[in-house]
């Protein structure tokens, strides 16, 4: 997909981060946006910045399968089908795998893996139907994941759950749209520690799925994510652009951080030579050494 101009891109995250990015290029390129985004005033300050274009901006919790069907039928009547649908909000949690509650389950995979279901659910068909009617019809569908997606780090089990729930729907789709067709395309995103919002998202946190007093595992993840987030050398708009160089070069895979792959490696050849998990932390015993000390402490 390289001609964008006229299309219309569906944009969940809208508000900050990589989908407030990828909206400013969208809106270079000429696309039609669709902003959603479940902060009221961060999805207000997106969509003035893009007075200038058409918009359809509306708040929308992406775990509610209600709210995102309202959302599919608004794009419809308003644009038809897209040609670009970014599933990219997201949440971040962390700690000990087994002291996150029922609601911090509940919140983070809501967001993280069945936003993206909605998303696939409810314009794959519309994307399909229009490429049907138009052999010149092109399409792609970009779903937001991580590098947690690809690995599996220590005391952050939830969101690795999430994201890698989204590779392998991710791959699933890819294989399921070759199926049927050559105009729809997808890929997925697994950036590593790039600042963005996420690191803050409990702040949009539903109130019935609100946690009790944070474990030390859990503060311990915050304070570690937070550092590695806040001194991440790429911004936003370097992966943003890097969204956009993938669908161009019909890429399936968008990694922000290639040096990270050296980790996925390890780790497939550790499933291929049937050998326990490798020591995430063995380049750095230092910080693994700090790590269990923390959480060993009394």
């Amino acid at each position: 997909m390289k001609d964008y101009q006229g299309k219309t891109a569906v944009i969940t995250g809208a508000g900050s981060g990589f989908g407030l990015e990828v909206a400013r290029i969208a809106a270079s390129r000429g696309m039609k946006l669709v902003l959603c985004d479940v902060q009221q005033d961060a999805l207000d300050r997106a969509a003035q910045e893009f007075a200038a274009h058409p918009v359809l901006a509306r708040r929308v919790d992406v775990a509610k399968a209600d709210q995102m069907e309202a959302l599919a039928a608004a794009v419809k009547e308003r644009f038809g089908a897209p040609h670009f649908v970014f599933n990219n909000a997201g949440v971040g949690s962390g700690g000990l795998i087994w002291e996150n509650s029922l609601n911090d389950w509940d919140w983070v995979l809501g967001v993280n893996l069945m936003g993206v279901v909605h998303g696939v659910r409810l314009f794959t068909p519309m994307m399909l139907e229009a490429a049907q009617a138009d052999p010149s019809w092109q399409g792609h569908i970009v779903n937001t994941s991580s590098m947690a997606g690809m690995l599996n780090p220590p005391n952050m089990g939830v969101y690795n759950v999430s994201k890698h729930a989204v590779v392998s729907l991710s791959e699933t789709l890819y294989q399921d749209l070759s199926l049927v067709t050559d105009q729809v395309k997808c890929s997925v995103l697994c950036p590593f520690f790039v600042p963005t919002g996420i690191t803050q998202s409990h702040r949009n946190r539903p109130d019935d799925l609100r946690g009790s007093k944070p474990t030390r595992s859990q503060l311990i993840s915050q304070a570690q994510t937070d550092k590695a987030v806040s001194s991440g050398k790429l911004s936003a708009a370097n992966v943003a652009r890097m969204v956009f160089d993938a669908m161009d070069e019909d890429r399936f895979y968008i990694f922000s951080h290639p040096q990270a792959l050296q980790g996925v490696q390890t780790r497939l050849e550790d499933v291929m030579q049937g050998r326990n998990p490798t020591d995430p932390f063995k380049d750095r015993p230092d910080i693994g050494a700090g790590l269990r000390k923390a959480l060993r402490e009394a």
